[in-house]
């Protein structure tokens, strides 16, 4: 196992480049760009003045070449300075990920906390009316947009109940209380969970249904094991290995929801701080939490594979 965990982390190194010389191409050919936003905010700055800023950032240079030599400072453990503020890319970074993963850990456990029951109950009564009611919500849950979602649960629990923050991660004079940050990704976090359930629900009915056609549940049924005791000592278990195999492939789609619903709810994270990098055309910025993005999906699929191994003794990566 370790052989295969060394080599499928050897083997992302070229995908992780082919990512971030695209991300750069697309930066470097769109219009507009940092040197026309840095003229514009220094117009009061002599024209020697602004040629030598942007030749000190190195924007006079072609992007691919920029490229390589962002991709040098890589190689010795530097993402970039900040063209907005001029501190380092990694630092900016490294302070907003807990916030970001925070919200990817809550809303993930509150998908696993409704999903899994949902699926097992719909599968065990399969055809009855919850079955067909948790698959008409699931399904109109997931075609809902999680931008809107998130701006239809501000009106109605922020804005008219006054329930719960509107808006930010800590209230005035709590920015270190942990409970007033967990009230603040509560609405967050339910709107990421909500919409990722469809998908879980309809994985976990359908896993759930496979095991109970196994012969070893029959006989389990044959030896005269109570309903709960098959359910959920024999047939769970089981069940739940493909389950494992969708938390390491859903990290994509929860990043992505995530820095949306940073935007939309003012949270302090990565997505909030990507998105505004973009605005500014903060090319390094964008860059290192493109590449951090990236990382996860890989390690989440890594993730993935080696819980599948762990969860079923029949799996083995030669």
């Amino acid at each position: 196992m370790s052989t295969y965990i060394v080599r499928r982390l050897l083997g992302a190194i070229p995908l992780l480049l082919v990512i971030t010389f695209i991300s750069y191409a697309l930066m470097g050919l769109a219009p507009g760009g940092p040197t026309a936003i840095l003229t514009r905010e220094a117009h009061a700055m002599p024209p020697a003045a602004r040629a030598h800023l942007i030749a000190l950032l190195g924007l006079d240079r072609p992007w691919y070449v920029q490229y390589f030599y962002w991709l040098g400072a890589l190689v010795h453990g530097s993402l970039g300075t900040s063209y907005v503020d001029g501190r380092p890319v990694l630092e900016k970074i490294l302070e907003k990920l807990p916030v970001t993963l925070g919200l990817i850990v809550f809303s993930q456990v509150l998908t696993l906390l409704i999903a899994i029951p949902t699926g097992v109950i719909a599968a065990v009564r399969r055809n009855s009316l919850f079955d067909h009611v948790s698959t008409i919500v699931a399904f109109l849950a997931y075609g809902f947009p999680v931008f809107w979602l998130g701006l239809i649960f501000i009106d109605v629990f922020a804005l008219h109940l006054r329930w719960l923050p509107a808006a930010g991660y800590a209230s005035l004079g709590h920015e270190h209380d942990p409970l007033d940050h967990l009230r603040h990704l509560i609405l967050p976090a339910v709107t990421l969970a909500i919409v990722s359930l469809a998908s879980w629900i309809r994985y976990q009915r359908g896993a759930m249904l496979d095991v109970l056609g196994e012969p070893y549940v029959r006989t389990a049924r044959s030896k005269g094991l109570s309903e709960r005791v098959v359910i959920f000592r024999h047939a769970l278990r089981n069940a739940l290995i493909p389950t494992l195999t969708l938390l390491g492939l859903s990290l994509p789609s929860l990043v992505g929801g995530a820095y949306f619903l940073e935007y939309v709810f003012s949270i302090p994270g990565m997505g909030y701080l990507g998105l505004t990098a973009v605005f500014q055309r903060d090319y390094p910025t964008v860059m290192g939490i493109t590449l951090l993005s990236a990382v996860l999906v890989v390690l989440g699929n890594l993730f993935a594979d080696v819980a599948y191994a762990a969860a079923d003794p029949r799996v083995r990566y030669d």
